[in-house]
């Protein structure tokens, strides 16, 4: 089990973050970031796994800057709630965030990301502008296809639900075309397939992004 933070951005912004420690001397650290409904239970969960092999983990609340604290579960409502703080969230300001929390993974070795949702887009705009990231895996960003022109600095894994009703495959074809030199991975799921609390929810495909988002790790971070 982790606990909360408080992480400093370089303007001055403070926010909340769940960090979590593995039992040794850390493979190297991960940054994870959240999808739009918060670091809630799920993403902490999240974050507990990847310490338990091994690495130390910095979730960043992304939307502190426009509600501190917002944690939320996936019934409409809430799903609403969090598509409208989202549209608030700047994702430059994330990045400003994603800085801070590699900074704080400094000591723990290479550092990589791992996103979901929103998070998977932050990831990819991460890895193309955040120095000090040995690889990035972005899951089922929906924003990536618009920011397909970014040029990243590390190695990058995408995974896609091909049935994402959100991120259509041509759009994925677009973000193959622009980046052919990095693993594009696509499953017989829709979106938000990693999260087992949400409907969508595909335990099969879950299971092979995080073996593949793994192997990727030991191979760039340690």
């Amino acid at each position: 089990m982790g606990s909360m933070i408080e992480l400093t951005a370089a303007d001055g912004h403070k926010f909340g973050a769940y960090k979590a420690e593995p039992a040794g001397k850390p493979r190297g650290g991960l940054v994870v970031v959240m999808e739009i409904f918060g670091v809630n239970s799920h993403i902490r969960s999240v974050a507990d796994g990847y310490a338990a092999d091994g690495y130390r983990v910095i979730a960043p609340a992304m939307f502190d800057r426009v509600q501190r604290g917002y944690e939320c579960g996936y019934t409409q409502p809430e799903i609403e709630v969090s598509r409208g703080l989202m549209q608030k969230a700047s994702l430059d300001d994330a990045v400003k965030d994603v800085r801070a929390s590699v900074q704080a993974l400094q000591g723990s070795g290479k550092t990589g990301i791992v996103g979901y949702c929103w998070g998977g887009t932050v990831a990819w705009k991460a890895a193309a502008e955040v120095d000090g990231l040995a690889c990035s895996s972005p899951h089922y960003g929906g924003g990536i296809p618009n920011h397909a022109g970014l040029q990243p600095k590390c190695p990058v894994m995408f995974h896609w639900g091909e049935k994402d009703q959100g991120i259509p495959m041509d759009a994925v074809a677009k973000v193959k075309a622009a980046h052919p030199q990095f693993e594009h991975h696509v499953y017989p799921a829709g979106h938000g397939f990693n999260c087992d609390q949400r409907g969508s929810y595909d335990a099969a495909s879950a299971k092979l992004a995080r073996e593949r988002t793994l192997a990727f790790l030991r191979k760039h971070v340690g």
